[in-house]
């Protein structure tokens, strides 16, 4: 699965060096308080935590908490006593997609960009380097003596030693194989042991491995058979850090929320403490408390002496993306929102969560997908993850995935016509998930990066982030017309939704505001404006332009829901 992940932001790469002509400069939310509109009565019915999504974490020579946050693309400090945010670092000093973190001897800050294949260096004086290693640099740490290692997890997989200074070549140590592509299985946070052996976890095979950085020879291939890595304990659901604490004892992290004490001579394993899933990274202050980030709710919590978690910074939602309505009880509008590793369910009228469900970051067969964006379907649920490059038709009456189709890069998609109709960048249009085939072709000179879509059941409408046009598609049976365009001028037009009264919403984020075309006249109004929306992602050629999608949809009584990344919030419109 990630192997034809590393296709699809390879492929996407080339397409996005059409549309990086755009000037971002000028897409930058400028909007107004959407409030003062007294047609409509926007409300935030639902909001998520202050941080979107925590990573690694570890504690600065300050004595300061930073938390690397790869989805805002940004490394928090944080006051580990009262979870107040001191300071944010983002894009402007190259931080791009972090997603683990460490200091160096000299008290710089290292950090990996998973998703561009960097490592960045800042010292104490502010000087920012970078160095190359490959896509999918994640865990990183230094030795004693002050070495530096980083793995490879999620869209590679391996390990290599830095020069700290990010002047010399990496050295790798275990690289993967045209035999053998994971040769460890994802190896994730880890540290040093009083032995000198690296110890981690290994995310997709539930174990904790050592290995012996030192080995002689040329890079291991075999790592598991060759002596280089030695399983230490197992059992684990989905082991994602390993951390020794100052008196030399591991603690381990599961994503089940159980944190585990492991006698390295042994692999003896004592469930230490069991706190809320969606588990990621773990550090030790100076003095030895036990700090835990959640990157499915964005929380930071402390483990107290006693045992209880004390919530340092409060976790929720963390990416509210694309939007579906389903009829709930007593005439309710029941509110579906793709929230990157999971799928909440609210209550439409008074914003209540009422189930959260869990998403499958490695996409194994018959599991929900990460999700990005979704559309009702009958009682079901069309659930499309440009990630995990699928498509998904999922009941959620059961949790239960009903049917599958592997696309490309899938970034909206809806049913239509005994099908489903699929925006995919890949693919190189608007396509049917069944077989592929052709609806609007990405030409690169009218089409360039189709986004959001809509239908009536007869005509689908499709958004064009990079053009700014909505097309309109008729057909002669299943036999697409050619595209008309029915708006130009729109500002990175994502999410779409049909109003049923012969109008077309539409979710400017290039504009902050949500605004409705009418089909008869071609007319664009605004519904609201001043809107927190997701921002363009920067740095990150290589993934679709929507990045975050920001979503629409219509309930039962009309009243309009938006996502809004950029403040993560649920936002209600209805008549005032």
């Amino acid at each position: 699965m990630k192997r034809k992940l590393y296709s699809i932001l390879t492929s996407l790469g080339l397409l996005l060096a059409i549309t990086a002509c755009q000037e971002f400069n000028e897409l930058i939310p400028q909007g107004a308080n959407s409030k003062k509109n007294s047609k409509v009565l926007v409300q935030e019915i639902a909001t998520g935590a202050v941080i979107k999504g925590t990573n690694g974490i570890n504690f600065g020579p300050d004595g300061n908490l930073y938390i690397a946050s790869f989805l805002p693309q940004e490394i928090i400090v944080m006051n580990k006593q009262n979870g107040k945010i001191i300071k944010r670092i983002g894009s402007d000093k190259g931080v791009i997609s972090p997603d683990d973190l460490a200091f160096g001897p000299d008290g710089s800050l290292y950090w990996t960009d998973i998703n561009i294949g960097y490592v960045g260096r800042m010292t104490p004086q502010g000087v920012v380097t970078k160095q190359f290693v490959a896509p999918g640099v994640n865990p990183i740490t230094f030795s004693e003596d002050g070495r530096l290692f980083v793995g490879l997890c999620f869209l590679g997989d391996g390990l290599y030693e830095l020069d700290p200074d990010l002047i010399a070549p990496p050295r790798p140590i275990i690289v993967a194989s045209e035999g053998n592509q994971f040769p460890l299985g994802f190896l994730n946070a880890f540290d040093f042991g009083a032995d000198g052996r690296l110890y981690g976890p290994i995310f997709a095979a539930g174990i904790v491995v050592k290995v012996d950085i030192d080995r002689p020879g040329p890079p291991s291939t075999s790592p598991y058979t060759d002596g280089t890595v030695t399983v230490v304990s197992g059992g684990f659901t989905v082991p994602v850090a390993a951390k020794f604490d100052s008196k030399g004892v591991l603690h381990v992290l599961d994503q089940s929320g159980e944190v585990f004490k492991v006698n390295t001579t042994t692999g003896e394993k004592t469930l230490f403490v069991k706190i809320q899933e969606g588990l990621d990274n773990l550090a030790f202050d100076s003095n030895g408390s036990l700090f835990i980030s959640n990157a499915d709710f964005g929380s930071i919590v402390e483990i107290l002496p006693s045992g209880q978690p004390r919530t340092v910074s409060k976790g929720g939602m963390i990416a509210p993306m694309g939007l579906a309505v389903l009829p709930g009880a007593n005439k309710q509008d029941a509110l579906f929102v793709s929230d990157l590793f999971r799928l909440r369910k609210y209550n439409g009228l008074t914003g209540k969560e009422e189930k959260v469900y869990k998403g499958d970051l490695l996409g194994r067969e018959g599991n929900l997908t990460t999700p990005f964006t979704l559309s009702a379907d009958g009682n079901n649920l069309i659930v499309s993850s440009w990630f995990g490059g699928v498509v998904q038709i999922w009941d959620p009456q059961s949790d239960h995935v009903v049917q599958t189709f592997d696309v490309g890069a899938p970034i909206d998609a809806i049913r239509f016509k005994n099908d489903i109709a699929v925006s995919d960048l890949v693919l190189g249009g608007v396509v049917r998930a069944s077989d592929h085939s052709m609806i609007l072709p990405i030409d690169n000179a009218n089409v360039f990066a189709p986004s959001g879509l809509a239908t009536d059941g007869e005509k689908l409408w499709v958004a064009d982030w990079g053009s700014g046009i909505v097309w309109q598609i008729g057909f002669d049976g299943n036999i697409p017309l050619p595209a008309i365009p029915i708006v130009f001028g729109l500002m990175n037009p994502e999410g779409l939704a049909w109003d049923k009264e012969g109008g077309l919403l539409v979710v400017e984020t290039g504009a902050s505001r949500l605004s409705r075309i009418d089909l008869a006249t071609g007319v664009k109004s605004t519904i609201a404006d001043g809107l927190k929306l997701s921002p363009p992602a920067v740095g990150l050629d290589a993934f679709p332009p929507t990045y975050a999608f920001d979503g629409v949809a219509v309930g039962q009584s009309g009243d309009i829901y938006v996502s809004g990344g950029g403040k993560n919030v649920i936002y209600r419109i209805s008549k005032n």
